[in-house]
């Protein structure tokens, strides 16, 4: 049995950017974080034939071709086995929340398969298979920063380039303004769940199509990440909030989806009664959580609370990808 642990994240900067419809033109540059929350996939050999599967549903595939589950079925057909194999994803956070979940799932599931038939897996050739199974071969209107934050983990500085190639590499923050930021932000479960398809897709076709309010938002959201990335090397943590909230302003006008009345009353609630300093709904949708950066928590904390918000805790991974459990009994 081997088991992975993949984690999931949130988007510092330049969200939108690491969408082929923007990059190949423009270039792109994001900044992720990843998170103590993970997606579980063990790989086990199946005592009988084909494939039992077991997510949010089951299934039971006589064959690579007649699995339902898209991400797993070119996975598989990516990465054949030479066995029948039970597959088993369990997550600490719920699909459709904005912490990348699909693309953290993939690339568990790529290393999970690889480990399972002893083949090298390195955080690159994580990112870059994953990403070719979910823009090449399925076509989704998803970024890349998903998969690449999943495979490499901390907080990645990741430039994506016109020509398909990418750099990634980690901020440099001192230990002090590591923790100064940390202990900043707060996450807040807006408590609905949704596919970030549609708003993407709509980025997507307003891009190809040169639509000149979305590729100014977009050139707008690129340099705030850069100047974001500036502003955390120096150490000025309090200036994210504020750049946070330039971010929001900006991103609510890129798609009719991005928000909702709810989610702009919660946001200004969080800033006029509860102190925050600036903020983002992490993710393409109007649903999932809301990231907060704040001087007292507690204040925070009790006014989200009597808005019937959950808080989820939680400090950042550094380990990326990583292989918990390799029993090839």
């Amino acid at each position: 049995m081997i088991i992975t642990r993949t984690p999931l994240r949130i988007s510092i900067g330049g969200g939108g950017t690491d969408l082929p419809s923007y990059y190949r033109d423009h270039g792109g540059f994001v900044i992720s974080a990843a998170i103590n929350k993970y997606v579980y996939i063990s790989v086990n050999r199946h005592f009988f034939p084909g494939y039992l599967l077991k997510y949010s549903e089951t299934e039971h595939a006589d064959s690579i071709e007649s699995i339902k589950h898209r991400l797993i079925r070119e996975a598989l057909t990516t990465f054949p086995p030479d066995r029948p194999l039970e597959i088993v994803s369990v997550a600490d956070v719920p699909a459709g929340t904005g912490l990348g979940s699909s693309g953290t799932f993939l690339v568990g599931l790529i290393h999970a398969l690889a480990a399972h038939e002893h083949r090298i897996a390195d955080a690159e050739m994580l990112a870059r298979s994953a990403v070719e199974i979910e823009m090449v071969r399925l076509n989704e209107p998803v970024g890349k920063q998903d998969q690449y934050i999943a495979a490499y983990g901390g907080l990645l500085c990741q430039e994506y380039n016109q020509d398909e190639s990418v750099k990634v590499y980690p901020l440099k923050l001192s230990e002090n303004s590591l923790h100064e930021l940390r202990d900043s932000l707060m996450l807040f479960f807006v408590g609905t769940t949704r596919s970030a398809s549609s708003i993407l897709q709509d980025q997507k076709k307003k891009s190809e199509q040169g639509d000149s309010s979305m590729i100014e938002s977009l050139h707008f959201t690129r340099q705030l990440g850069r100047e974001i990335q500036t502003v955390l090397e120096s150490g000025d943590i309090p200036r994210f909030g504020e750049l946070m909230h330039e971010h929001w302003l900006r991103k609510r006008q890129r798609s009719a989806g991005m928000s909702n009345n709810r989610i702009d009353e919660l946001y200004e609630l969080a800033r006029t009664a509860g102190g925050a300093i600036g903020g983002k709904l992490v993710g393409a949708g109007g649903s999932g959580f809301l990231l907060f950066q704040t001087h007292d928590r507690s204040r925070l904390r009790k006014v989200m609370k009597n808005a019937g918000l959950s808080e989820m805790d939680f400090s950042f991974d550094f380990e990326g990808s990583a292989v918990m459990l390799r029993n090839q009994g």
